[in-house]
Formats: C-alpha cells, structure tokens, sequence
C-alpha cells in the first residue's frame, strides 16, 4: 500500500426522503476529504433515477452500484451484496471502504463505519417496524467494521453498552459551516417567511423525537408571549399540537425546509434558538445558532449536552415549565449565550472532523 489512500466513500443518504444531518455530515467532510493530497476519494451510491435534492447532491461523480435503496440496504442485510469495491474503477483497488451510515455496505476491504445514534434502539415506537427492522440489522452488523466512529461520546457510549469493543470506538465530532448572515440578507428572509420581530426557533426535522409538543407547551407558558416558528421538513409519524396545553393561544409558524442559503440568517434574526429534543447523535442545529450569534436553549444529558459544550442553556426536555425557564434565561442575558457560543464554536471545523476520520482511515488499513 502506498502513502495515498484510495477510498470509497458511501452517499446513499443523500437520496433518503429526510437526508437530515448525516447526509450533511456526510457531504462537509467529503468535501475536506477532496483537497488532500494524500487521498484517492471515490463517492458510491445505488443507481438512482434523479438526483438528489441540490443541497444534498454529491460534488463528484459517483460510482453506481447496481440497486439502490431501499433493495440496496435490504440486499446489504441479508446477503452482503453487492460489494462496493466492484463499482469502483481499476477492479475494486480501494484500501479502505467508508460507510457513512449505520447500514454498512458489503465490502471485503478494511471497513470505517460512521453510526450517528442509536434512537432506533432506544425508542423504536418512534421509528417505523420496517425502518427499525433495518437499522437494527444495519447495527449488528456495524460489530464486524474495523472501526466505528460516533459524532459524540454519548453514542460510543452507546455503543459501548450495547456490547461493541471499545477498542474499535473512535469519536469523530462533526463540523459547522462558517457561515454568517449580513443585515440585507436577514432582512430578506424576514419578509420572504412573514417573521415578527420576536421568536423562537427551532429547525430540524419534524418528527416525535424532536419534542415540539413539549417546546409548544414551554413557549405558550412564557410571561411574555412570542411567536414559535419551526422550520424543517416533514419526517416519520409528524407532530400534532393540537392538544398541548395553551396551543389555542399560540402563534405558531411552521415555514417547512428552508434552503442552506438561508438558513444562517434564519438564524439571525431569531431571538433564541430552542432545541429540547428528547434524543440526538449529535445536534448540528445548535451549533449553526451559535455561529449565527444567536443564544441556545437546549436538552441537558447526553450528545446535545456534549456538543452545547456549557455554551448553552440546558433544559429537561420532558418538563415544559424547565425548557420555558431555560428561554426566559436565554432572553434575559442574551450576550452572555452569544459570546459562549461564539468561543464554542470556533474550533468546531469539518477539516478538523476530516483529519480524525483519515487517522481513522490509516489505522484501519494498517
């Protein structure tokens, strides 16, 4: 083996109904991994018939396996095919394969896998059957990779507990774009979204474990009323609010997925970020607040604790009266969050991310 690497990369999730932060993830760290000299990087995916979503198409060709999903990770499951190297140019001479989800390809190279969380485990009535079915598979079968890397030590320690060698954990923390909004830019997205002058904001996908009844609950038990505006794209099993204790007195704005490009000065002019979610891997919405310059408020315990990194305000996600306490704190010395998060995030760099998950690399291929 040469001193340069040849990798194949997986990008399946781009292409999932609800890509979400991992296909992110995925794409930042692809995108450092591109410009060092040190790597042969070859993007793989299924065979699709349209592209993905702009924000989540890939910036190089892919290679093309002969299925995609949902047959592809079916097909991974159950008979360990087909095997990435074969799409791969020059008869599979790759060194490493990198799974970037929790649903490891078929491959017998070296093997890096990333496993973000473990909710399915912790909480499958939250999943669909069929979608726990598949991670759950996808998980037993992470045991075999060289390497795991998790985005926090709440998820190795996860793993950890769910009988995985600790010495193949390997805790690769993820990025933030260092992206901030001007006024004119702020301003825009005010009028494009019809926003008040006060809000609070959560962004992520709207789905069960996100909490968004409990944060309804919080917000419409402030002292001083606000508008709550969600942003995000619908993932599995929605969210009703219908029944949460004062909705009735609520303004309540859901604005839908809004677009990368905007997203920062979305930010910007909220008044605080709320982000009580009952579980994550990691959290990336809080630290994209924090570059905005916006204070956070969010869940205390495991990874959104870790990432928040005490730039934030920690809340019970399951006590409306704690996570409505934790805006009001928020909104009453908001400079001393801001400053936080700003210190927090300063070293929260995807070449940083790409540089542990090539260390990585190098130690799965010996």
């Amino acid at each position: 083996m040469s001193d340069r690497l040849r990798v194949a990369y997986t990008l399946e999730q781009c292409w999932h109904d609800v890509p979400g932060g991992t296909a992110v993830a995925a794409l930042r760290v692809l995108g450092e991994l591109l410009v060092r000299s040190d790597l042969e990087v070859v993007a793989v995916a299924g065979r699709h018939r349209r592209s993905p979503a702009p924000t989540f198409r890939p910036p190089v060709p892919l290679a093309s396996l002969p299925i995609a999903r949902p047959w592809l990770y079916e097909t991974w499951n159950r008979w360990e095919w087909p095997r990435v190297e074969r799409a791969v140019d020059g008869d599979g001479d790759v060194d490493v394969v990198h799974s970037t989800v929790a649903i490891p390809a078929a491959t017998r190279r070296p093997h890096v896998v990333t496993v973000h969380d473990v909710a399915f485990v912790h909480t499958p009535e939250r999943f669909t059957g069929h979608g726990a079915r598949v991670m759950s598979a996808g998980l037993e079968r992470c045991r075999r990779a060289d390497l795991v890397l998790c985005p926090t030590a709440a998820t190795a320690d996860d793993l950890a507990q769910l009988g995985f060698d600790g010495n193949r954990l390997r805790i690769v923390p993820w990025g933030v774009d260092a992206v901030t909004a001007d006024d004119a830019s702020i301003a825009a997205v005010r009028r494009r979204l019809e926003l008040p002058d006060r809000f609070v904001l959560f962004v992520g996908t709207i789905e069960p474990r996100k909490n968004l009844p409990g944060l309804a609950a919080a917000v419409a038990r402030l002292d001083d009323p606000m508008t709550l505006v969600v942003a995000g794209a619908d993932g599995w099993g929605g969210v009703d609010l219908t029944g949460v204790p004062g909705a009735e007195r609520l303004d309540i704005r859901f604005v839908g997925f809004v677009p990368h490009a905007e997203l920062s000065a979305l930010y910007a002019a909220a008044s605080v970020f709320a982000y009580p979610s009952l579980q994550e891997g990691f959290g990336m919405p809080i630290l994209e607040a924090m570059v905005a310059g916006t204070p956070v408020v969010t869940s205390a315990g495991g990874a959104t604790e870790e990432v928040a990194a005490g730039a934030a305000v920690l809340v019970d996600p399951t006590d409306p009266d704690s996570i409505a306490a934790g805006v009001d704190e928020a909104l009453t010395d908001p400079e001393r969050w801001v400053v936080a998060g700003t210190e927090r995030v300063a070293d929260a760099t995807w070449a940083r991310a790409a540089a542990a998950t090539v260390a990585a690399y190098r130690e799965a291929a010996g």
